[in-house]
């Protein structure tokens, strides 16, 4: 990574698709209406920042660091978040598409999805004790020999999670959504 150091800064509507992107380290920086597409953020370290309506769509994060980073209203599809560096990984979605992604063997303890739309990412032996999955659209998720132990799937919807296969000690499920959980087994219920 280089010397640079941004602080406190605001970006809005900046195309780093056109415009290069300066790898460095952002502190509480905020940006707005900006595109990412297919950009090579390798390597850079965002802390405590707001991403707010921006695509990170095919963004390369290969060893990027996002510490306490809140992504609103983002497209982030085809993100392998599994490459990040892991080190003070922490990040919340509210209003975001994350399809296509990974998150492959990440650590997401306490990880907090609002109103996305995670179709086909790839949970596979992700730490996700005490995640909220709050509205959140589910489909076509993996979700195999997760930790999903205390994790609220309550207003969850369209996934589909194999209890013989995942770790899911105090899991919540609402009574609309729970029977999902048999699938695998083929078994029915009737009410």
């Amino acid at each position: 990574m280089k010397d640079l150091f941004f602080d406190d800064e605001t970006y809005e509507k900046v195309n780093f698709s056109v415009k290069k992107f300066e790898k460095a380290e952002y502190d509480t920086c905020t940006f707005i209406n900006c595109a990412f597409v297919n950009v090579d953020l390798s390597n850079s370290s965002f802390t405590e920042c707001e991403f707010i309506s921006c695509n990170f769509s095919n963004a390369n994060l290969k060893n990027t660091a996002l510490k306490n980073v809140t992504f609103k209203s983002c497209k982030l599809v085809g993100i392998q978040f599994n490459e990040c560096d892991k080190f003070l990984l922490s990040f919340n979605f509210k209003d975001c598409y994350l399809n296509i992604s990974s998150f492959y063997k990440l650590n997401l303890k306490g990880i907090h999805f609002k109103d996305c739309k995670l179709i086909e990412v790839d949970f596979t032996e992700t730490n996700l004790t005490n995640a909220v999955f709050e509205n959140v659209d589910l489909a076509e998720t993996i979700f195999k020999e997760a930790d999903l132990s205390l994790a609220d799937f309550s207003s969850a919807f369209n996934f589909s999670i194999n209890p013989a296969i995942n770790k899911m000690k105090g899991a919540k499920f609402s009574q609309q959504n729970f029977s999902v959980l048999l699938q695998d087994f083929k078994i029915e219920i009737i009410s």
